[in-house]
């Protein structure tokens, strides 16, 4: 069994956020979009289907979690919930809360304009709030 690992790409660009079970979760450093990231714990895998069932169940279950909470905390008009790995091969789920007025409205956020960093302490106000209920 290969030993879990947050992929490189992952660790640059976000903020820790919490271990939630299955998955780390963690925060993308872009302060357009509120943008959550989920990555099973497990080392080695790049797909779902590379899951156990269990562990399917679990990435499911935690996903939709994030998603509620997350539209709860954010009032957003739409939750847009991915797993595309085209640049990060480890497997991993974005959640990201969308307005009618962001910045890439309707169109996916991927490849809209360039991203601007938290600053860092509103990240962290941002995480403590979000996980205030969790």
């Amino acid at each position: 069994m290969v030993e879990f690992s947050l992929d490189p790409k992952l660790e640059k660009d976000t903020y820790f956020v919490a271990n939630i079970g299955l998955c780390r979760l963690l925060l993308m450093d872009d302060s357009r979009f509120p943008w959550l990231i989920l990555v099973p714990q497990r080392g080695g895998i790049s797909e779902v289907h590379n899951l156990s069932p269990l562990d399917q169940t679990m990435l499911t279950f935690e996903t939709v979690s994030v998603s509620e909470r997350l539209k709860a905390a954010t009032g957003c008009d739409k939750i847009n919930a991915a797993a595309l790995g085209n640049q990060v091969p480890q497997l991993h789920m974005h959640v990201i809360a969308r307005f009618k007025d962001d910045a890439a409205w309707p169109n996916p956020v991927w490849g809209s304009g360039e991203a601007e960093p938290y600053d860092q302490q509103a990240a962290h106000d941002f995480i403590k709030n979000f996980m205030a209920d969790f």
